[in-house]
């Protein structure tokens, strides 16, 4: 296991479940993983309501803090399992390995984070809500959807080095 937080740059929230490189043998339980993963992070925004953008448009304007107590419960799971078990397990439950990552705060992180500001001000919404709001039944989400496709499009079109995903050595 090498140091750091013990996640890998393209590390997913199965990501500590799979690991990075796993052999092809694992793929199906990785994805099933993933989905269970997923299921439960959307389970859980659209019965906090975190699907509604009226209630992240009213955690925006400090009219309600329920957001607040929903990442606030992700974060500490999430710091709880992310920093304990690649110390007490012998390596991701469905194999390959874990993978340290060195932040670098850039100037691109920094626009970028206010760029996402202002469109998660703008719509009501973030990405993972968007789509679980789809689950919900709420088609307007496709359009919040439609225009993240075009920017990160946008973005990887123009700057198709930095788009690229890090290829496993």
């Amino acid at each position: 296991m090498s140091g750091g937080n013990g996640l890998g740059a393209g590390a997913t929230r199965a990501g500590a479940l799979a690991g990075k490189g796993r052999p092809a043998a694992q793929g199906m339980g990785a994805a099933l993983a993933t989905v269970a993963a997923g299921a439960l992070f959307g389970f859980g925004l659209a019965l906090s309501g975190m699907v509604r953008p009226e209630v992240v448009l009213s955690f925006l304007g400090f009219q309600d803090w329920g957001l607040m107590l929903v990442m606030g419960g992700a974060l500490t799971v999430a710091l709880a399992v992310y920093q304990v078990y690649p110390r007490r397990s012998g390596g991701p439950l469905l194999g390959g390995g874990f993978e340290a990552h060195s932040a670098r705060m850039q100037r691109e992180t920094f626009v970028g984070a206010a760029l996402f500001g202002v469109g998660w001000g703008l719509s009501g919404v973030c990405p993972g809500p968007a789509i679980a709001g789809l689950g919900t039944g709420n088609l307007d989400m496709l359009w919040v959807l439609a225009g993240l496709a075009i920017g990160a499009g946008l973005h990887g079109w123009t700057q198709p080095a930095a788009a690229a995903p890090a290829q496993a050595g």
